[in-house]
């Protein structure tokens, strides 16, 4: 009896880590360069609020497929802006592994980070240059995520949209193409 049930409890534990669903992002090498116009600590200090914002996101929702999505966007941003950044990494780790993280500590709450992301990415905008409009573009598109009461975040992301098209997240997410 004690064998059934142990062995019933592992295959609910097995069906709980498949629900839950989670694509690690595929970050061999960052895409931005030295060229990006932020300086590395500012590199890694939005890192570290994306990935902690982005777990705490996965929390709040209960890891729903919508919450998980997002969280992979932000954390492959993350990844990319510092590949060493401990918050990241370790959140990574965690959902690869089926481990739900702790809700962690961020320096912002999401509409104060969301209306950083906008004033950055409107900055980077003006800074030129095809990393920082990229970069720019990301930026805009996860404050008006982050925040959907924030109109100017809302607004600025739908004028992108319609003069550039949706962003095509799979550079960051899942790598570059490989060549047939």
């Amino acid at each position: 009896m004690v064998l059934i049930s142990l062995g019933v409890a592992m295959v609910h534990a097995g069906d709980a880590t498949k629900a839950f669903g989670w694509d690690p992002p595929k970050v061999a090498k960052s895409v931005f360069t030295h060229d990006l116009g932020m300086l590395d600590s500012e590199r890694e200090e939005y890192a570290t609020n994306l990935a902690g914002l982005a777990v705490n996101q996965i929390v709040a929702a209960k890891a729903t497929p919508a919450s998980m999505m997002d969280a992979r966007r932000m954390i492959a941003l993350a990844l990319h802006l510092s590949p060493r950044n401990k918050r990241a990494l370790v959140a990574n780790f965690q959902l690869s592994k089926g481990v739900l993280p702790e809700v962690s500590e961020t320096d912002y709450s999401p509409q104060v980070f969301a209306r950083l992301l906008l004033a950055r990415g409107q900055l980077l905008e003006k800074q030129g240059g095809d990393e920082n409009r990229s970069l720019a573009r990301m930026f805009v598109q996860l404050a008006a995520g982050m925040d959907p009461k924030n109109e100017d975040a809302i607004y600025v992301c739908e004028v992108q949209r319609l003069d550039h098209g949706d962003i095509d997240w799979s550079v960051i997410t899942d790598g570059p193409a490989k060549k047939p």
